[in-house]
C-alpha cells in the first residue's frame, strides 16, 4: 500500500536523501536505487517534487566541485566569441582553444541525450515503477563496468576528443533515463571505451550531466502544481543529505576512476539486480 509524500518521515527523506546522493556519483543508478527504497517505504503520490529536489542538492555538487571548469568555459565562449567577431579569427583558430572545444562538444553531446529525453519523457511513470526494469537494467550495468578492468590506461585527452565520440557519449547519457543504468557509470565507461583518458572522461561525464539535469529538471517542473516546487521542512533534510553524502561521493568516484577501478562496482550491481528481481 503506498503512501503520499506528506506522510514522510524525517528519517526516511535523510536517508533516500543519502541514497540520491551516493548513487548519483558512484556508478549503480541513483534512479534506480530510488524506485527502490520508494517502494519499501510505501512511497508512490507526490514523489516526483521530492525527487527533483534531492536531485537539485546534487547539481549543486557538480557546480561545486567542477566550478573553476566551468568558470573557463563561460570565459572561453566570450573570448573566442570576440575573436570570431571583432578579430574575424576563423572557427578553426578558436576551435583550437580547449576550453572552448570542450564547451562546443557539451553541446554536441547534449544533443543526443536530449532527444532521447524527450522521446522517453511520455513513458518515464511507466519505466520508473518498473521494479523488474530497474533489476534488469542493474545487472546490464555491472556488465558495462566490470569490461573496463580490460581496457588500457589512454593517452587520449581534450586534444584527441572528436565530435563523434561526444555523440556518442550524449546518446549513451540519454538511455541512461531507464532506471537501473547509471549515468555516471555508463557515460564515464564510454568514454574510457572511446580511448579518452580517465580524467578526461571522468571530466567530460560530469560537465555533461549539468545541462542533461537541469534538462530533465524542468521538464518534470512543468508537471507540478502551482507552488508544489517550494520544498518543505521535510524536502530539504532530503535536499542536505543528498548534498553532503554527493559531495563525499564524488570525490571517491574521482579517486576511483584514476586509478581505474570502476569494474569494482559491477559485483555490487549484479547482486543488488538479482536481489531486486527475487525480492
Amino acid at each position: 500500500m503506498f503512501c503520499s509524500m506528506e506522510n514522510m518521515e524525517p528519517i526516511q527523506a535523510i536517508i533516500l536523501g543519502i541514497i540520491q546522493g551516493l548513487t548519483e556519483f558512484l556508478p549503480v543508478s541513483s534512479s534506480g536505487h530510488l524506485v527502490i527504497f520508494q517502494n519499501i517505504f510505501g512511497l508512490k503520490e507526490g514523489a516526483l517534487s521530492f525527487d527533483i529536489n534531492v536531485h537539485i542538492g546534487t547539481l549543486l555538487v557538480v557546480l561545486i566541485c567542477f566550478r573553476h571548469e566551468i568558470l573557463s568555459i563561460i570565459l572561453s565562449i566570450f573570448r573566442c566569441t570576440n575573436m570570431l567577431i571583432k578579430q574575424k579569427k576563423s572557427i578553426p583558430e578558436i576551435y583550437s582553444d580547449p576550453d572552448f572545444k570542450l564547451a562546443f562538444l557539451i553541446i554536441t553531446g547534449s544533443v543526443p541525450t536530449a532527444i532521447l529525453g524527450l522521446m522517453f519523457h511520455n513513458i518515464a511513470d511507466r519505466l520508473f515503477s518498473s521494479i523488474t526494469m530497474v533489476g534488469l537494467m542493474l545487472i546490464c550495468t555491472g556488465f558495462i563496468l566490470w569490461f573496463t578492468r580490460y581496457l588500457t590506461k589512454s593517452a587520449r585527452d581534450i586534444n584527441g576528443f572528436t565530435i563523434k565520440n561526444s555523440l556518442v557519449i550524449g546518446l549513451v547519457q540519454g538511455f541512461a533515463i531507464i532506471p537501473g543504468i547509471s549515468r555516471s557509470g555508463s557515460t564515464i565507461a564510454a568514454g574510457l571505451y572511446l580511448g579518452l583518458t580517465r580524467e578526461t572522461a571522468a571530466r567530460y561525464s560530469f560537465l555533461l550531466s549539468i545541462p542533461a539535469i537541469m534538462g530533465a529538471e524542468l521538464l518534470n517542473i512543468k508537471n507540478l502544481q502551482a507552488g508544489a516546487m517550494l520544498p518543505d521542512k521535510i524536502t530539504l533534510l532530503g535536499m542536505l543529505a543528498s548534498f553532503i553524502a554527493g559531495y563525499s561521493a564524488l570525490k571517491v568516484l574521482l579517486f576511483i576512476v584514476k586509478k581505474g577501478n570502476m569494474h569494482f562496482f559491477a559485483p555490487y550491481c549484479w547482486i543488488a539486480g538479482i536481489a531486486t528481481l527475487i525480492f
